[in-house]
């Protein structure tokens, strides 16, 4: 499937085929394309829980209104932002740039969000939105179904994946083989409202 139709054929699906397996290589490579998703600066500042214990799965789902697709497809991952990656040995982050790129662009990476916890969780967050939506494209691409989720406890997500305190659950995706289609697509707004000319 080429990316045009993956991005249009790309739907929420909630039912899955819950005795389905994913492939580890098709598992691996849906990871390294999310890792191919941009992030500001360079400073890779998403992670993914990727979550295979059943039991938490369980614990997952009634945190999440029982929702079957956190037990039922063949991947969930939680998504976090990393709101301290900035500060985290910035260097890391350009270790294989040209050293001139290197001498401008690490030094700016700390002052640019310090001072602003705002700018660094809405940058978290732009992340994770990156590069989840790279993994469901991808997904559609490779045949799979996906379906983003903010449905659930934020708290509780949290408490029982351990997410440290210096990040921020995003969302959950699930991924796997589908089992009955997505509702029709409920509609869009129009363009006119979508896109305006140089200014609101």
């Amino acid at each position: 499937m080429d990316t045009v139709d993956a991005i249009r054929g790309r739907r929420a699906v909630k039912h899955y085929d819950s005795a389905f397996a994913m492939p580890p290589e098709h598992e691996a490579l849906l990871i390294d394309l999310a890792r191919q998703a941009p992030t500001s600066f360079n400073i890779q500042n998403w992670r993914a829980v990727n979550v295979k214990d059943k039991a938490l799965r369980q614990d997952l789902r009634a945190a999440a209104w029982d929702q079957a697709q956190v037990t039922d497809a063949s991947l969930l991952f939680v998504f976090a932002a990393d709101l301290k990656a900035h500060e985290r040995d910035p260097a890391r982050y350009w270790v294989d740039a040209p050293k001139e790129a290197q001498d401008i662009l690490v030094p700016m990476i700390k002052p640019f969000y310090d001072g602003r916890d705002w700018l660094a969780r809405d940058e978290g967050m732009r992340s994770v939105g990156f590069a989840a939506q790279t993994m469901m494209i991808a997904a559609k691409a490779m045949g799979y179904e996906s379906c983003p989720m903010v449905g659930f406890d934020y708290d509780k997500v949290s408490a029982l994946v351990h997410v440290p305190a210096d990040y921020a659950v995003a969302m959950m995706l699930a991924i796997g083989r589908g089992t009955k289609p997505a509702w029709a697509k409920p509609g869009y707004i129009p363009l006119s409202e979508v896109v305006v000319m140089d200014r609101f």
